[in-house]
């Protein structure tokens, strides 16, 4: 089963990723933990040298990057998945078509390029507003996250994808401990016995 974490940056998506893991690992199931992108391959360099500011590639071609930065890993999430794992990724295929359909780029289009990819069973949104993203990190922001009018976008193409089946939309503006609560009580019905 894989499951991907969504939502803004600050959103807590990797430490909800980090609590859920431990409780499968506790039931004594194997999970695996990913964040998008990985800045150590090949692809996601460019991707690092693109936030900095060092490349300045068009919302298509980032969006490409990213998608080609997951297609990285996407032997070893087949694998993985075979062998009964549960894949948590800390954003996943929505985090495309988010950030690409707030810069005006075609979520359908977004969508197809990455249908080759193993798909999530579970998809959780950690909503926040963009106002709460810069509070939670207010220094060491990369262009994306100095771009309130872009998150305020992003997070409605999220909230537009949550709406599908296979989603589970979470209050992330919530204290950490109320946030783990609901995400456990929300996935755990459908990760089936150990």
């Amino acid at each position: 089963m894989l499951i991907a974490f969504e939502g803004l940056d600050q959103s807590g998506k990797e430490t909800q990723a980090r609590h859920l893991r431990a409780r499968i690992e506790q039931q004594g199931r194997r999970a695996r933990t990913v964040s998008f992108p990985d800045y150590d391959t090949p692809i996601g360099q460019e991707i690092a040298k693109a936030l900095r500011g060092d490349q300045d590639f068009g919302p298509d071609v980032m969006q490409l990057l990213y998608i080609a930065n997951r297609f990285e890993y996407r032997q070893r999430l087949e694998l993985w998945l075979k062998a009964g794992d549960v894949v948590l990724c800390d954003r996943y295929c929505a985090s495309s078509v988010a950030y690409g359909e707030a810069q005006g780029l075609d979520p359908a289009w977004l969508t197809q390029v990455q249908r080759d990819l193993p798909k999530p069973a579970v998809t959780v949104l950690l909503d926040i507003a963009p106002e709460t993203a810069v509070r939670r990190k207010a220094a060491g922001r990369d262009r994306y996250e100095r771009d309130r009018v872009l998150l305020a976008k992003v997070r409605e193409s999220y909230r537009r994808q949550a709406a599908q089946p296979g989603w589970l939309l979470i209050d992330g503006e919530r204290s950490e401990d109320e946030v783990t609560a609901a995400v456990e009580r929300a996935v755990r019905p459908r990760l089936g016995p150990p």
